[in-house]
């Protein structure tokens, strides 16, 4: 049961995990770590393992504390989370940046291992906090936004390259499109430089020399170039919308101050919108500066804000019923045309029109 590499044989040459069970009876050898486990726990929830299990051993065999022995090619913190998953259970209270070592590690070695219920909560997870639906993103952001109005997606879902990286390993296309559009509203510079790796729950001094900062993971030349022109695609579709829906905007057929100057409070309403929304994409707004699904969102609420001023006192804005409804059916419309124009803005899926707002 041995692997033909005698490069470890002897305890003393390996790290003892915390799976090293006293009864356990077949030894799980992945780089430096050993794992002492059950045999039939193994093969319990996996065909896989029952196979490997199944090969003729040679009768003088090397053992590991007076066990067979088996080497795993896969990474040490993979295989903890993958038992800790098997022995304990697999549990998300909430989404958690924290979590996507153990979610990414089980999801991996449950899909080489071919333990399904395991693949399914890991995707269960990741298809909750990179979803494929406009519904589901505007759940995703509400719960990175705590009651003070704070928005902090990093406490709540790891760096969207983390995913990217997961998701084209494991060929789970439906997380691109969130996770590229969730990078593209980073700066330019931020987009570049990567991110560090998420501290493995399994580390040693075998996996990095002391004290050396692990280094950046960063995108692929071909995925840089896809995600900035996505970003840039996204931002040419916003100022399209303010040029088609704000900077010229008609009053409502039944707006109640037509007859004062063609409604011109309504059209100065208008252009207030406009100069905030525009604030937004200089940067302003710092963090949301690239998201027009946010801004979209912004620019509906300033309809029922009723903290603007005008020079001596707080107020909202003077638009009539029509023109508010006018506005928001707009913003609602272009915010579910930016959703399915993402997977072509970031080259998942071929153009079928220019990347502007289509008229209603």
């Amino acid at each position: 049961m041995a692997s033909a590499t005698q490069r470890v044989t002897q305890l003393g040459e390996l790290t003892r995990t915390d799976f090293w069970f006293a009864d356990g009876n077949i030894v799980l050898v992945a780089q430096h770590a050993a794992f002492k486990v059950h045999r039939g726990q193994l093969e319990r929830h996996s065909e896989v393992f029952r196979d490997l299990f199944s090969i003729p051993q040679p009768e003088k065999e090397d053992k590991i504390d007076g066990c067979p022995w088996v080497e795993l090619h896969d990474s040490p913190s993979d295989v903890l989370h993958l038992l800790s998953a098997l022995y304990d259970g697999l549990y998300f209270a909430k989404s958690s940046a924290a979590n996507f070592c153990a979610i990414s590690g089980v999801l991996r070695l449950s899909t080489k291992y071919m333990i399904e219920h395991l693949r399914q909560c890991c995707l269960l997870r990741l298809r909750h906090d990179w979803p494929s639906t406009l519904a589901g993103w505007d759940l995703r952001e509400k719960e990175a936004t705590d009651c003070l109005g704070r928005y902090a997606p990093r406490e709540c879902y790891p760096h969207p390259i983390l995913v990217i990286q997961l998701a084209s390993e494991l060929d789970l296309v439906d997380l691109l499109p969130a996770a590229l559009y969730d990078l593209s509203r980073y700066g330019p510079r931020k987009i570049v430089s990567g991110t560090v790796p998420p501290h493995p729950y399994w580390s040693t001094a075998l996996d990095a020399k002391a004290g050396e900062e692990p280094a950046r993971i960063c995108l692929s030349r071909q995925e840089l170039c896809t995600t900035l022109l996505g970003r840039e695609a996204s931002q040419r579709y916003l100022a399209a919308f303010i040029d088609k829906e704000l900077s010229a905007r008609k009053v409502a057929p039944g707006c109640a101050h037509r007859a004062d100057d063609n409604g011109r409070v309504c059209r100065e309403s208008f252009y207030f919108i406009m100069l905030n929304i525009l604030r937004s994409v200089g940067g302003i707004a710092c963090g949301r500066d690239a998201d027009p699904l946010f801004s979209l969102v912004q620019a509906v609420d300033m309809l029922s804000r009723t903290d603007f001023s005008d020079g001596t006192k707080q107020c909202a804005l003077k638009l009539c019923g029509s023109c508010k409804a006018g506005f928001a059916l707009a913003a609602a419309r272009a915010r579910e045309e930016v959703w399915t124009l993402i997977p072509e803005w970031f080259g998942l899926k071929k153009p079928s029109k220019p990347t502007e707002p289509s008229r209603q």
